[in-house]
């Protein structure tokens, strides 16, 4: 396929939902349009990294690969979130893999060591180096920003104000009061299949009925038409027949609904998928979200996170109710994977064309 088919069935997406076609499949199988993607959408602009209680304690780190380039997510002794190119400034080795808690980042091949501030602290055999100025051999360094919870990283020097890219953002999502709100799991896997697909079946309602009939479809009800938003974002509410985050034979262990929360937002969950890899679903009590990173054109990394209000937590009888929750969405995945793979191998083929 050329550029310019390309661009002309792109165009075809544009129109309003009633008339638009769907992304071409050559969007989810080609690696040469992940090329363009990962220096258009994960380059440039803001991408998530998770959310900022991953990191808790000073030397948590996580080493993640945002298309292809290697990060180190790391909070420092003074508190701060930090994030590193994950390559070290004497031979370009990796530093950490993983996750964990450390006190230096020392590079396992020659031992250049640096602290949890990126300075360059040990250099064994260095000190000869005619005009070798340790000051100017640090990690390199990104921006970070924090927004209730959510944590962002940019590859840009001066990357848009993070206010403008989530606009209200804040608006339709305070009521939860999510800023505080605690991780209490995180796992990671991989999924073969585009990481395009597997945002995209996390946001729509369509296949409830096919793929879920008999664990989750029962609960979701024709959800509210999606919000008009000034964001990198899109956001839809609905109601449910009780807790999203749970099964129906173990609604009895629902947890208190998040302090504050009034009206339908206590009987309901929003779905809000951050341009362009970051969605989450918020519930009455709960929140579950994963974060898509393409390996290539058809498989990517995924990090699911769970997320629960501070005074549920605090419950006596918490750990025992929230493994509820864990079933429960676990078993909604495990019923979505078999239908994306399927969906990639089909995507896969040459013969495959554009949908409504």
């Amino acid at each position: 396929m050329s550029w310019n088919e390309l661009r002309l069935q792109l165009s075809a997406v544009l129109p309003d939902e009633n008339r638009s076609l769907g992304i071409p499949p050559a969007c989810y199988a080609d690696d040469q349009i992940l090329a363009l993607e990962q220096n258009a959408v994960f380059h440039h602009g803001w991408v998530g990294l998770g959310r900022t209680d991953r990191w808790a304690n000073a030397g948590d780190y996580s080493a993640i690969d945002i298309a292809g380039v290697p990060l180190i997510v790391l909070r420092s002794k003074s508190g701060a979130l930090k994030v590193f190119a994950n390559s070290c400034r004497h031979r370009g080795s990796q530093l950490l893999s993983g996750d964990g808690n450390c006190n230096k980042i020392k590079c396992p091949f020659h031992w250049w060591t640096y602290d949890l501030d990126g300075r360059l602290k040990v250099y064994p055999r260095m000190e000869n180096a005619v005009d070798f100025d340790p000051d100017k051999f640090g990690l390199v360094e990104f921006v970070v920003a924090v927004e209730q919870g959510f944590v962002f990283t940019s590859f840009e020097d001066q990357p848009p104000a993070i206010a403008d890219w989530l606009g209200d953002f804040e608006r339709f999502h305070q009521p939860w009061g999510i800023s505080h709100w605690k991780t209490t799991r995180v796992r990671e896997f991989v999924v073969d299949c585009n990481w395009k697909a597997f945002i995209e079946v996390f946001n729509e309602y369509y296949h409830l009925p096919m793929v879920h009939p008999d664990s989750i479809n029962w609960l979701y009800p024709e959800p509210d038409s999606i919000d008009t938003v000034s964001g990198r974002y899109a956001t839809q509410f609905g109601a449910t027949e009780g807790a999203a985050a749970l099964m129906q034979d173990t609604q009895q262990f629902a947890l208190p609904s998040a302090q504050g929360l009034q009206g339908r937002e206590a009987r309901g969950t929003r779905y809000t998928w951050i341009y362009p890899n970051l969605t989450f679903a918020l519930s009455q009590d709960s929140m579950w979200m994963y974060q898509a990173f393409p390996l290539s054109a058809n498989r990517c990394r995924v990090i699911q996170t769970i997320c629960f209000p501070t005074g549920s937590v605090a419950l006596d009888d918490f750990s025992e109710r929230a493994e509820y929750y864990y079933q429960r969405i676990d078993a909604a995945l495990d019923e979505d994977l078999p239908f994306l793979l399927r969906q990639q191998l089909g995507l896969n083929s040459k013969f495959a064309r554009q949908g409504r």
